[in-house]
């Protein structure tokens, strides 16, 4: 494949502000559900924050990790899926093609990670909040999946205009909106099959690790570890 799209987190720099979580929301056209929904566990957030304590009060320190699709390359959730509605694509993204899915939610028991949605009902949006919805990304209906896509609209169109201007595409510049809106550039994007691109040299990192790798899910994510201020990261 021409392209391997991955992504390194680093959770030396993530403060938990969840900037990347309303971003996602904009750029995807992710619903709320609302107080009563959410209680039943219908809310729906391709990316999450979760927040781990350490120690006893008042020596408490915090801890922020977000998680999204892993873009697994040996994907579980592709190899239950009825349809092929998930599948990965030519680019090594874990896809999910609407109409193609009948709603078994067998991928949302398969993914160990917790990043699969269920859409119980149509999604609606009070006025004026519909005048900001993406034209670039469809509306889910009722009795499908979703999940994180990398903002695949964003991809394709940058290789079209790449395409169009007979160039390759420049590392750093593609972003999903979770990267784009960190303000502490803690989420870094980019092609993995470049080795000089930034994510590359970050997934080959000391301080890099899998999120659950010994299951043998094949993600590529890394998250790096918190490091001594006085080492400077060299990757």
């Amino acid at each position: 494949m021409a392209y391997r799209w991955g992504m390194a987190v680093d959770l030396d720099k993530c403060t938990g502000c969840e900037a990347c979580v309303t971003a996602c929301h904009a750029e995807n056209n992710i619903p709320t559900v609302g107080s009563q929904q959410a209680a039943r566990g219908r809310a729906m957030h391709w990316i999450r924050v979760e927040r781990y304590y350490e120690g006893n009060f008042p020596d408490v320190r915090v801890k922020f990790r977000p998680v999204l699709c892993q873009q697994c390359d040996n994907a579980p959730c592709e190899a239950v899926c009825p349809t092929y509605a998930a599948h990965q694509n030519e680019d090594g993204l874990n896809a999910q093609v609407y109409n193609r899915c009948i709603g078994t939610r067998y991928c949302a028991n398969a993914c160990s990670y917790n990043v699969r949605f269920f859409n119980f009902f149509n999604p609606e949006w009070v006025k004026p909040l519909n005048l900001q919805l993406n034209p670039d990304v469809s509306i889910r209906e009722v009795g499908v999946m979703e999940k994180c896509t990398f903002c695949v609209q964003r991809i394709k169109a940058a290789k079209i205009t790449a395409k169009a201007e007979d160039r390759g595409l420049v590392d750093g510049v593609l972003q999903p909106a979770c990267a784009q809106a960190c303000p502490t550039t803690a989420l870094i994007f980019g092609d993995l099959n470049d080795p000089n691109s930034r994510v590359a040299r970050l997934s080959h990192s000391p301080r890099g690790s899998k999120l659950l790798e010994d299951l043998g899910a094949e993600p590529k994510i890394t998250y790096l570890d918190k490091q001594p201020w006085h080492e400077p990261d060299t990757y």
